[in-house]
C-alpha cells in the first residue's frame, strides 16, 4: 500500500503515452481510447465497487446490514448501471476538453490522486468487513509510511495540477467518509474502489474546468 500513489504514477505513465502514440487523433477519438486504455489497465475493478456501491446505497435503504448483504451480490441492478455511465460520461467529457486544449498533464497524475485517497480513508476509517479482501491490507498497514507516501503524493500532485483539482479532491473524500461512516459504519473493499473512482472524476473535472 506504500507504493499505491506509485501504481497510479504508472498507470498514468502508459495514459501518456497512449495519448503520444495517438498523435495527431481528434480530441473525442483520443478520449474515447484513453478511457478504455484506463478501464482495461485496472480490470474496471473499482467500476465493480463503483457498481455494488450504488447499489447498496439505494437498496439497502439506510439499514447497514442490508447495504453490506447488496455489496457481495454480483449482480448489478439499474442504478449500479446508471452511477458508472454517468461516471464514464464525466470522465470522457473532460477527457475530450482537456485533449481539445492539449492539456495531458492531468493523465499522469489523475491516477496518482485517486490511489492517494483510498490511503486516507484506510488510515482513518474502520474496516468493517473482518474478514473481507482488504480486511489483511488494513490489518497490517503501516501507517507512518504511507501516511508519508500519501503526503508525497498531495503535494507533488498539487504542485503539478494546482491547487483546485486538490481541494475539490479532499471535499469529495470529506463527503464520502462521511457517508460511509454513517451509513455502514466505516468502508469496504467496495468503498474504496468507488472511492478511486470518484477521486480520478472529480479531479479529471476540475481539471477542465480550471
Amino acid at each position: 500500500m506504500v507504493f499505491y500513489p506509485l501504481v497510479g504514477l504508472l498507470i498514468g505513465g502508459l495514459l501518456w503515452l497512449t495519448r503520444g502514440i495517438l498523435g495527431e487523433a481528434g480530441a473525442m477519438l483520443t478520449s474515447a481510447l484513453l478511457l478504455t486504455v484506463w478501464v482495461l489497465v485496472t480490470g474496471g475493478m473499482h467500476l465493480d465497487g463503483l457498481a455494488d456501491s450504488a447499489d447498496a446505497w439505494v437498496g439497502g435503504q439506510g439499514d447497514r446490514e442490508r447495504s453490506l448483504r447488496i455489496m457481495k451480490d454480483p449482480c448489478s441492478g439499474p442504478i449500479a448501471v446508471t452511477v458508472v455511465v454517468l461516471l464514464l460520461l464525466l470522465k470522457f467529457s473532460a477527457l475530450t476538453e482537456l485533449m481539445a486544449h492539449s492539456n495531458a498533464t492531468p493523465l499522469l497524475w489523475t491516477p496518482v490522486m485517486g490511489r492517494s485517497l483510498v490511503l486516507v480513508l484506510m488510515l482513518n476509517t474502520p474496516y468493517v468487513r473482518p474478514n473481507g479482501l482488504g480486511s489483511p491490507l488494513v490489518e497490517k498497514l503501516p501507517s507512518l509510511p504511507v501516511g508519508l507516501s500519501a503526503l508525497l503524493a498531495f503535494l507533488l500532485t498539487g504542485y503539478m495540477l494546482g491547487p483546485w483539482p486538490l481541494l475539490v479532491a479532499g471535499i469529495s473524500l470529506g463527503w464520502l467518509r462521511f457517508q460511509m461512516v454513517q451509513r455502514l459504519g466505516g468502508c469496504t473493499g467496495d468503498t474504496l474502489g468507488a472511492t478511486v473512482e470518484i477521486g480520478e472524476a472529480v479531479v479529471l473535472v476540475a481539471c477542465a474546468l480550471n
